[in-house]
């Protein structure tokens, strides 16, 4: 099938596929999508998430904070995450039921491994950066069909931060006309959409609010042999230790004002170090410290919206990893208790699925070239149609 043709469908079957900060697998949801732009009415018919082995998230994280790298080892592993990503859709279409000749389309997110959203002097010119990896033309080639995939480079052109994507997907299935809502998503950065009660594009505020799971699943790693916590039981035992917390909310990236998007750049290893220190000079136990990082996640949330939009919160909805640890809602509910908690299962996006479902959508928005990003979330000049299309 052509573009054309695909555009003058109706309703279309599409994949979006999605590796997140945390790296721990790939998310693949196959998405009925009906028209498109604020007419986007869609449906999801499956999703799973395909973990990566210990060896290949050791990879990812490799390449993720290492400041030299192999080039040929890059390069070959740019293009074996493009056949994982081709797995993970042709494993998904299997299990679904359906046949891959009725797929229309597949968006892929890729895995972040650098993103440098500010400029700094290079040679002789202003320059930002994102890579994302996960070859798309494998995932066209092994699939049969039409991918959309590298989306955020085409925002950084255009003077923004290539992130974040996902405030377009949220204004189109989320926003409301009597309601100021937000959409969370904690996965291992934090990020935000803020959606005034009947709002225009140009009115949607949207930032990473800073760490999310990222820094308590490294303690988990560190002293409890865990890959998380689970349900927040261990950072239930613990004791909050607020002097840390009200220290490392002066960090500069929390105060500084949106547009902003971060990641492992700043939050990855070298912060984690600093935390473990900062801990050893208070006495801090393993559980205090996790039970402290905890509520320092679900602080720096609370602090962002109050200060970036002090206007009442009526809703906020929450998708991600961290909708499965009541700590975290239990305090967001403390910090905010004027505002009514839900998450986005109840709005008919299973939260794990979530932001797959978005690559989707925006896959479908490229195809149709109509803009993927917001300007008043990425700082760009304006908005802009996102990603590159590779045909089979």
């Amino acid at each position: 099938m052509n573009i054309l043709s695909l555009c003058e469908k109706p309703a279309k079957l599409v994949v979006g596929l999605m590796s997140g900060t945390s790296a721990d697998g790939i998310d693949a949801a196959l998405v009925k999508i009906r028209d498109c732009g604020t007419e986007t009415r869609l449906e999801l018919l499956a999703f799973n998430c395909f973990p990566y082995t210990p060896q290949q998230k050791e990879m990812i994280l490799k390449f993720a904070v290492a400041d030299m790298v192999s080039l040929d080892e890059f390069a070959r592993f740019n293009v074996f995450l493009g056949h994982l990503f081709a797995d993970a859709a042709l494993m998904l279409i299997r299990k679904s039921g359906f046949q891959l000749s009725e797929i229309d389309l597949i968006g892929s997110h890729g895995q972040t491994i650098r993103h440098l959203p500010k400029p700094e002097h290079f040679l002789d010119c202003l320059v930002s950066a994102t890579l994302q990896i996960g070859e798309p033309a494998v995932i066209a080639q092994r699939t049969g069909v039409i991918t959309v995939a590298d989306f955020r480079p085409a925002d950084i052109a255009a003077g923004g931060e290539g992130a974040p994507l996902v405030p377009l997907f949220d204004y189109l299935l989320f926003h409301s006309e009597n309601s100021n809502r937000v959409l969370l998503n904690i996965g291992g950065i934090a990020n935000v959409t803020i959606l005034p009660k009947n709002c225009t594009p140009e009115q949607v505020i949207a930032f990473d609010s800073g760490p999310g799971n990222m820094i308590v699943d490294n303690l988990c790693k560190t002293f409890f042999a865990r890959d998380y916590d689970q349900h927040g039981d261990l950072a239930a035992s613990g004791k909050v230790n607020y002097t840390l917390v009200n220290q490392l909310l002066q960090d500069e990236y929390l105060l500084s004002p949106p547009p902003k998007s971060t990641g492992r750049e700043r939050y990855g290893i070298a912060y984690f170090q600093k935390i473990i220190e900062l801990a050893r000079v208070d006495n801090l136990s393993p559980l205090d410290l996790l039970a402290t990082m905890t509520f320092f996640t679900v602080k720096t949330i609370s602090t962002a919206l109050q200060t970036f939009y002090p206007q009442p919160v009526d809703e906020i909805i929450v998708s991600g990893g961290g909708v499965n640890n009541f700590m975290i809602l239990r305090h967001l509910q403390d910090l905010l208790p004027a505002t009514r908690l839900s998450t986005s299962d109840q709005h008919g996006v299973p939260a794990d699925a979530k932001e797959a479902v978005c690559f989707a959508v925006l896959a479908n928005e490229t195809i149709h070239q109509r803009p993927g990003n917001m300007p008043s979330a990425t700082g760009a000049t304006r908005p802009v149609v996102l990603g590159k299309v590779c045909l089979p």
